[in-house]
């Protein structure tokens, strides 16, 4: 099987986040617009064998040396082949070398795989916003880019 990661548009991504049970409620694509235009971002879709297996979608959120990781998945039938993490390391390598000091990501406190991947890949935990219920309370992460 091979896998390739590409630098896309959102027309590519964004059908993906739809096939994301995580997401409950998922965003629709007009907030993905809003996210990104006129700022610096960067979508990225894996492929598996030329099929979309997993998307990563980051911009410039806050004018302080990070790049903020927003939005990804893998849907079910394309986890445990290190997708994510490879979206991960392209997106880290994209940042680095556009100067980007850090990479800061949110999740939900339910959402204890991606804190599992996140706290495995390097992050560490520097925020917590509480929520009622503490499941949707959310804890903010950041990974500095060496």
């Amino acid at each position: 099987m091979e896998l390739e990661i590409k630098e896309r548009r959102l027309k590519d991504a964004f059908p993906l986040s739809l096939r994301i049970p995580e997401f409950e409620r998922p965003y629709p694509e007009k907030e993905y617009h809003r996210r990104l235009t006129g700022v610096n971002h960067l979508i990225l879709v894996a492929y598996l064998d030329g099929k979309p297996a997993g998307f990563k979608i980051g911009y410039e959120r806050d004018a302080d040396g990070s790049f903020y990781s927003w939005m990804g998945g893998v849907p079910p039938v394309f986890r445990g082949r290190d997708i994510a993490r490879r979206l991960a390391r392209y997106q880290e390598t994209w940042a680095r070398e556009r100067g980007y000091r850090s990479i800061r990501l949110k999740t939900r406190n339910k959402h204890k795989a991606m804190l599992r991947f996140a706290l495995g890949d390097g992050f560490r935990i520097t925020g917590f916003i509480p929520k009622n219920p503490p499941d949707e309370s959310r804890i903010i992460l950041e990974k500095t880019l060496q």
